[in-house]
């Protein structure tokens, strides 16, 4: 699709004063709170515009995204100029923001072209198993490819069962958030770590104890429940299944090798380090990042030319939702500027109340505050700004973070990625789960009423999981 005609006089403009613009740089020990708001009210407008006013969101989430951008882009290039935003804006979004979608992006074509055919027996064990495999899976697919790749083999496993609510509320809990936390390819916060310089194997390394722990205590609780509930169905209700038990049949094989292709991809720009970095417009473009994009965009591409057309049709695929998280992010990474800016400059920055928080007197990061603060954000705001948030609070070197600080970079990922399941508005696929599973006829809780499963089942998990690793 050909620029709108009034914006192609504008392009040379702006190729033209990029290269002038790119060297200043956001003070953050200068700004007030008052350059959070446009931060803070895009993610409010995320969390409750859903809620209160759902056809205006639906049709104008974009615009709506655009707007709080540029409540901060213009205000602040009015008082300091454009000069003092510009470089910000480019290193957000072309190191930061374009390798986050492109890695979406694969991860969503890929899964989306994998299709499970056939039906199972609802059973305890059996949807235990489900949503075990969907926990390890996350890690590798991404807790929204694991979700979209086997949410409806579940729905019609448990097609003819009355009591069948809390499977799927579990689901969101394993496979949507906890189960996305081995990896950077798991969840998007994960995957900032690694773009701010958090090794791949650490994440492994250090989520792996958290992870199990928390997977096999909530696993555990859903097969008694599940079981408790199974004995509640009737004979009669269990013998009328609309889709009777058949052989299951994967379809779409090919794209597990390409699932590979992405997983190498990003292993490499993590260990190959040939070196080789071009400076355009002041930033540095590392060849190890441009190879890894170029690679994950090249298995989105096979997947999309080799998956029989009948797979993604059979899945529902559709570019709806990485449309909508491509348009949300980039009005989130824009207006997040300020903030980073602010809490980087720590004691000195508008945030300085919240320094104190996270620290003890002698200066050490509090690392229960780190998790419950990060956790509680990322419950009802987006978790993977919330990472960047803490990351940034405890200093943004990567490097001393995965060495002293490795424990509040843990309690930052476990607080970002587990407490993602806390509510609806958490982790993106939350809401997918949410509104596939109601449109299979499946009563989910109310807003409130997740809350309350979550309060239930999430937070004991969670102040266990406080006593065992911090």
């Amino acid at each position: 699709m050909s620029l709108p005609r009034l914006l192609r006089p504008a392009l040379p403009l702006a190729l033209t004063l990029l290269p002038s613009l790119a060297h200043a740089s956001v003070n953050g020990a200068e700004l007030s709170m008052l350059w959070a708001v446009p931060f803070a009210g895009l993610l409010l407008s995320i969390a409750l515009m859903p809620l209160l006013a759902p056809a205006v969101w639906h049709h104008h989430f974009g615009k709506i995204a655009a707007g709080w951008a540029l409540a901060f882009v213009l205000p602040f290039a009015a008082n300091h100029g454009l000069a003092g935003v510009s470089h910000d804006i480019l290193h957000t979004m072309v190191l930061e923001y374009v390798p986050f979608i492109i890695l979406l992006v694969a991860l969503f074509t890929v899964a989306g072209g994998i299709f499970i055919n056939g039906n199972l027996h609802g059973s305890p064990l059996l949807n235990s198993g489900v949503l075990a495999t969907g926990t390890v899976l996350a890690s590798f697919t991404g807790t929204t490819g694991a979700s979209m790749l086997l949410i409806r083999p579940l729905l019609r496993a448990n097609d003819n069962r009355r009591h069948k609510t809390h499977v799927f509320v579990f689901f969101i809990f394993l496979v949507a958030n906890i189960g996305g936390s081995l990896t950077p390819l798991g969840d998007p916060p994960l995957f900032l770590g690694f773009l701010k310089g958090v090794g791949f194997g650490w994440t492994m390394e250090h989520m792996l104890a958290p992870m199990f722990s928390a997977s096999l205590i909530l696993l555990l609780v859903f097969f008694v429940l599940d079981s408790y509930f199974y004995r509640k169905e009737s004979a009669q209700t269990l013998a009328r299944d609309p889709t009777p038990d058949s052989p299951l049949r994967i379809e779409g094989k090919l794209n597990f090798l390409l699932l590979g292709g992405v997983v190498v991809a990003v292993l490499l720009s993590g260990v190959w380090q040939p070196g080789v970095v071009w400076q355009v417009y002041g930033l540095d473009i590392e060849l190890q990042n441009v190879v890894r994009d170029l690679l994950l965009l090249a298995m989105a591409g096979l997947s999309l030319k080799l998956t029989p057309r009948h797979c993604r049709e059979a899945n529902a695929f559709n570019w709806a939702p990485m449309l909508e998280v491509a348009k949300l992010f980039a009005g989130i990474f824009i207006s997040m500027i300020p903030v980073l800016a602010m809490l980087k400059a720590g004691p000195d920055g508008a945030f300085a109340g919240l320094v104190r928080m996270v620290t003890a007197p002698d200066g050490t990061p509090v690392n229960v505050a780190y998790f419950w603060l990060t956790g509680a954000l990322s419950s009802f705001l987006d978790n993977a700004p919330t990472y960047l948030v803490f990351f940034n609070l405890a200093g943004g070197d990567a490097q001393q973070l995965m060495g002293a600080g490795a424990n509040t970079l843990l309690a930052i990922s476990m607080g970002a990625v587990f407490m993602g399941a806390n509510s609806y508005i958490g982790n993106a696929p939350n809401f997918m789960v949410k509104a596939i599973a109601e449109e299979r006829g499946v009563v989910m809780p109310s807003f409130f009423g997740y809350i309350g499963w979550a309060c239930a089942f999430l937070i004991p998990t969670f102040l266990l999981l406080t006593v065992l690793f911090f």
